[in-house]
């Protein structure tokens, strides 16, 4: 089972769609794209995508990729 990525249409309208981009070309990731997640206050503030079910936040879209990447690191599935 990969880990699974989610993003909000919205966010990578606002900044994520580099790290979007990235991580969908990873074969090792399920990445996910949704019209709304329900996270506006923090769509609104900096960039995020949900990542099995935790929010992992970023002012950058390098520094997203490499807080997801490292979340997963930290928190594997099994």
């Amino acid at each position: 089972m990969n880990p699974i990525v989610e993003f909000c249409i919205s966010n990578i309208a606002n900044g994520s769609q580099e790290t979007f981009e990235t991580l969908e070309k990873d074969p090792n990731l399920d990445v996910l794209e949704y019209g709304c997640l329900s996270y506006c206050t923090k769509c609104a503030e900096s960039l995020y995508a949900i990542v099995n079910g935790e929010i992992v936040e970023a002012d950058t879209p390098e520094e997203l990729t490499k807080r997801i990447y490292q979340f997963i690191e930290d928190n594997p599935l099994f």
